[in-house]
């Protein structure tokens, strides 16, 4: 608008000028400079006075909308955080924990063929809705780890499952990595890949509904582990965890130190110490946040195939060592995974790490530790599955009490107590 003021009065300046000349200068005379001079200088000066205000106006206009963005920047990073704050409490919260569901399809389609039934869209919908739709659930369970297929589910009445989770007051997460895959140069290892348009994808499951998300690697005892494995995993994750958290959503982090060797329990926490060292270098050299993660961490074991089996109060003593010398106090939840311990085993363990305060929220994040007995008591049967969701409640109430260091095996069934290693396990 001042630019068309601008060209408007250089305009009729110009007229003004030129009839000034025309006035003073009579024929056969030469021009009258002086007068022309001054007329010259008064246009002149009235237009620098414009430009200059211009430039005053557009200048203050500039650094309000400065000022502006600044301000929007702040609100928004504080909304962000305070969003993030208040979503790690709600997962983080006494006496609950996570249910891992996140197997991809093929996984459940070897937890359907157990109980005889086929690896179909059908039958696994049908099956997570017994988990998702169980009554009561969310008095035990504060978050839900879907796999990407579950994510876009609903009930066969339609209710979408995300929202069946959010009346039960259980936070949507997502599993985001896509697996596993051998690792060239290494001992015979593995890396995660999954980075590649992480981004975008963690955008549209925010959409969806999913609030935090899952990254699993893993590291094997048996195969060194060799330092390119280590790194390999911990910058794998790191990059995850800023993604994560540039898209608004908390990051669990899960570098899963599997059971399989024969190694006594000194060894695991060697192995433990080396790679939690490894991946929060690497979270702190990508800017994540340590207030807005999640850890799922293994808990410290001997290897499967030990000759002696170490008693809850050994693997609680060496676990807590582990995360007290590795896990700075500002991570506001450590959520172990069961990893192949029989369901009561995994209770015994954690409910072992709650006799006395942590720094942290010690709780689980369980799949197969909380899923076993209730895929046998279904059966794939219709009139099964109200049985099967109160044999969920009871695997769930039995770790929430764990997690307030106030849980007995008294009155555990033998089901119950059967491992579940699986030596090679993928998922």
């Amino acid at each position: 608008m001042a630019c068309s003021s601008l060209l408007k009065l250089s305009a009729s300046s110009s007229s003004w000028i030129a009839g000034q000349q025309a006035v003073n200068q009579r024929p056969g005379s030469a021009a009258r400079f002086p007068t022309r001079r001054v007329s010259v200088i008064r246009a002149g000066s009235y237009t620098d006075e414009l430009i200059k205000t211009a430039v005053r106006n557009f200048s203050v206009l500039a650094c309000g909308l400065i000022v502006w963005y600044i301000v929007l920047f702040i609100v928004f990073a504080f909304s962000f955080v305070s969003d993030i704050g208040r979503l790690e409490k709600s997962i983080a919260s006494p006496g609950r924990g996570i249910l891992a569901i996140d197997e991809s399809n093929a996984t459940c389609g070897k937890r359907l063929a157990s109980i005889g039934l086929d690896n179909t869209e059908t039958n696994r919908q049908a099956y997570r809705q017994l988990l998702l739709t169980t009554p009561g659930l969310g008095e035990y369970i504060s978050g839900a780890i879907l796999f990407e297929e579950t994510l876009y589910q609903s009930t066969t009445d339609g209710k979408k499952f995300v929202d069946c989770l959010r009346d039960e007051n259980i936070v949507p997460g997502i599993k985001v990595d896509k697996g596993l895959v051998p690792l060239p140069g290494s001992n015979n290892e593995s890396w995660c890949q999954g980075l590649d348009g992480l981004a975008s994808r963690s955008a549209e499951y925010y959409k969806q509904g999913a609030r935090f998300a899952k990254w699993r690697t893993v590291v094997s005892i048996p195969c060194g582990p060799s330092a390119l494995a280590v790194k390999e995993a911990a910058w794998g994750l790191a990059r995850y965890a800023a993604i994560s958290q540039e898209n608004g959503l908390v990051p669990i982090v899960e570098p899963e130190i599997l059971l399989d060797g024969d190694h006594p329990i000194e060894r695991t926490l060697e192995v433990a110490e080396r790679v939690w060292a490894e991946v929060f270098y690497y979270l702190a050299e990508n800017n994540v946040t340590f207030e807005g993660i999640l850890l799922k961490p293994s808990m410290v074991t001997p290897g499967a195939e030990h000759k002696e089996k170490a008693s809850p109060d050994t693997i609680a003593k060496y676990t807590l060592t582990m995360l007290r010398r590795r896990v700075p106090p500002a991570v506001p939840g450590i959520m172990f995974l069961s990893g192949g311990q029989s369901e009561v085993e995994a209770t015994l363990n954690l409910n072992a790490m709650n006799q006395s305060p942590n720094p942290w929220h010690v709780s689980f994040s369980y799949a197969r530790a909380l899923q076993n007995t209730v895929l046998k008591t279904w059966q794939g049967r219709p009139e099964n599955v109200e049985a099967a969701q109160k044999a969920l409640l009871v695997r769930a109430k039995a770790n929430s009490l764990a997690q307030l260091g106030k849980y007995s095996a008294e009155g555990e069934n033998e089901e119950a107590k059967k491992g579940m290693f699986v030596k090679g396990y993928t998922y």
